[in-house]
Parts: structure tokens; C-alpha cells; sequence
């Protein structure tokens, strides 16, 4: 029988937010020398990590969504640099393969919430909460 679940294991979790922990460190003190990245507050919200711990898709958020293509340009450009400097940081036996994607929860959130209060689906609920 077996003991795994259906989402990632602890260790994928464990390393995916050790990954999340250095390259904020590495933007919020500056470390990469790009002026695109020096303009801006970038938030890594999230890292998923391989099973193998290959590979490491990094989600990013800049402070207000602004010139978040330019951000992701930035970062794909500088992605040799932060590899290794994650690597170096870190005591596993691959360095894992780094892939920077916009994090778009927060705009799936706004929308569901802008959703939610509409007056039409508003009436709709209250329909339902009296029905019940």
C-alpha cells in the first residue's frame, strides 16, 4: 500500500521553499546587476519544484503588477547567474534548472471576488442562503 498523497511530497515543499527563500534574498539585496530588476520590488510567491528536483519553476508578482513583462525578461536574461547562485547556496546534488512564469493567482482572485459582487450573482446567493 502506499503512504503518498496526491500533492507534492514535504521534501519537494521543503526544498521548493528554501528555493523561494534565497532568490528573494538575492532580489531584495540587489545581487543581480540589471537595471530592470533594480527599478523594481519583485515577490517570488511561489516555487515548484520536479520530483527529481531538477527543475524549478519560479512564480513572480512585481510590486503592482507593473512592467511584469519586462520583469520576467529581465530575470530569464540574468537566469544563469541566479542558478548558480542558488546552487551554490543550497547542498543538493543537481542544480536545479530555473524557469520564471508570472504569478497569475492574484489577478484569478481579484476576478472571482469582482464576480462574486455582481448584483446579479449577489441576488442569486441570498436566493440560495433563504432557500436552504
Amino acid at each position: 500500500m502506499s503512504n503518498q498523497s496526491e500533492g507534492p511530497s514535504v521534501r519537494l515543499l521543503r526544498v521548493g521553499e528554501q528555493v523561494r527563500h534565497i532568490l528573494s534574498e538575492i532580489l531584495t539585496r540587489g545581487d543581480v546587476h540589471d537595471d530592470v530588476l533594480a527599478k523594481h520590488v519583485v515577490s517570488v510567491t511561489e516555487v515548484r519544484m520536479s520530483p527529481d528536483l531538477r527543475h524549478a519553476t519560479i512564480f513572480i508578482k512585481p510590486l503592482l503588477g507593473k512592467d511584469e513583462e519586462a520583469v520576467l525578461k529581465a530575470l530569464r536574461t540574468n537566469t544563469a547567474y541566479l542558478q548558480r547562485e542558488v546552487a551554490h547556496r543550497m547542498a543538493l546534488k543537481y542544480a536545479a534548472k530555473l524557469k520564471f512564469l508570472s504569478d497569475e493567482s492574484f489577478d484569478e482572485g481579484s476576478h472571482i471576488d469582482k464576480l462574486l459582487r455582481d448584483p446579479k450573482v449577489a441576488r442569486d446567493l441570498s436566493q440560495d442562503d433563504g432557500e436552504a
